[in-house]
Formats: structure tokens, sequence, C-alpha cells
């Protein structure tokens, strides 16, 4: 009977990620290989779709950690709908931030105050960041390095 496992290089081209994420998620137990055949890790097809809700998670929000929660210890998904539940109003808070954001930076790129100081739209949005009524997200800076 042929072999079905799949080499570490197959799972990264079909997953869409590099190596280096597997053997990451693997160190963080999200995904355990099958074996080895020489050097090379295998894995059991079912692992692209554990990855495709890990993708998923990451692409919620979710942290590895929260990820690898929703997995029971069979390897089932076991996700808990309040969490579920929980991430969407995040997402629905978010969603609102950026919106007001978004509408603050057209605002401010068409004012016709001197200068965006002297905007009081723009002040107002100073203020709330100040205040801490606004929340400024940090973002991954381009070239710098990610995490998986």
């Amino acid at each position: 009977m042929p072999d079905l496992d799949l080499d570490i290089a197959e799972v990264a081209r079909r997953a869409g990620v590099p190596a280096s994420t597997l053997r990451y998620y693997e160190e963080r137990g999200l995904i355990v290989p099958t074996g080895r055949r020489g050097l090379r890790r295998q894995y059991d097809p079912a692992v692209l779709e554990r990855l495709a809700l890990i993708a998923l998670g990451r692409s919620a929000g979710f942290s590895l950690d929260e990820i690898g929660r929703m997995f029971a210890p069979d390897g089932r998904p076991r996700i808990d709908p309040r969490t579920l539940l929980d991430k969407a109003d995040e997402l629905d808070r978010t969603i609102r931030e950026l919106g007001v954001l978004r509408d603050s930076l057209r605002h401010t790129a068409a004012c016709p105050a001197p200068g965006h100081l002297e905007c009081p739209t723009f002040r107002r949005i100073i203020g709330a960041v100040m205040s801490g009524a606004v929340t400024v997200r940090a973002r991954r800076t381009p070239g710098a390095p990610s995490r998986p």
C-alpha cells in the first residue's frame, strides 16, 4: 500500500506557509508529524485541514495559544461558542475604531485648515488618543521580522 503521508515541503506548498512555520507550529504543539523519511518530516494529509483552521483563527485575531486550546487532546476542533462570540465582539469594536480612523484621515486630508493642528477634527482625534478613548494599535513595520 502506498505511503499517504505528505512530506514537509508538500505540506508547506499546499498550505501556503514556509516549512519554518510548520516547524514552529510543531514546537508550539499545534501540529504533529507522523514521522520522518530521512531527515524530512512527514505529515498525515489531515494536517492541511488543521493548518486551514489555524490560518482562519490567526486571521480572526486569535493567538496561537488561544488556537491551541481550540483543539481537543485527540486533535479534533473543540471551539467554545462564547470564545467565538467574544472575538466577534472584539472585531466589531475594531471595525468601528478603524471606520472612525478612516473617516478622520479622509477629513484631515481634505480639511481647509492651514495646518493639521489647526483642524478641530484632527485636534479631537489627538485628544481622544491622548485620553485613551481611541486605541492606537501597533502595526508591523514593513521589513520588520514577523512571527508566524
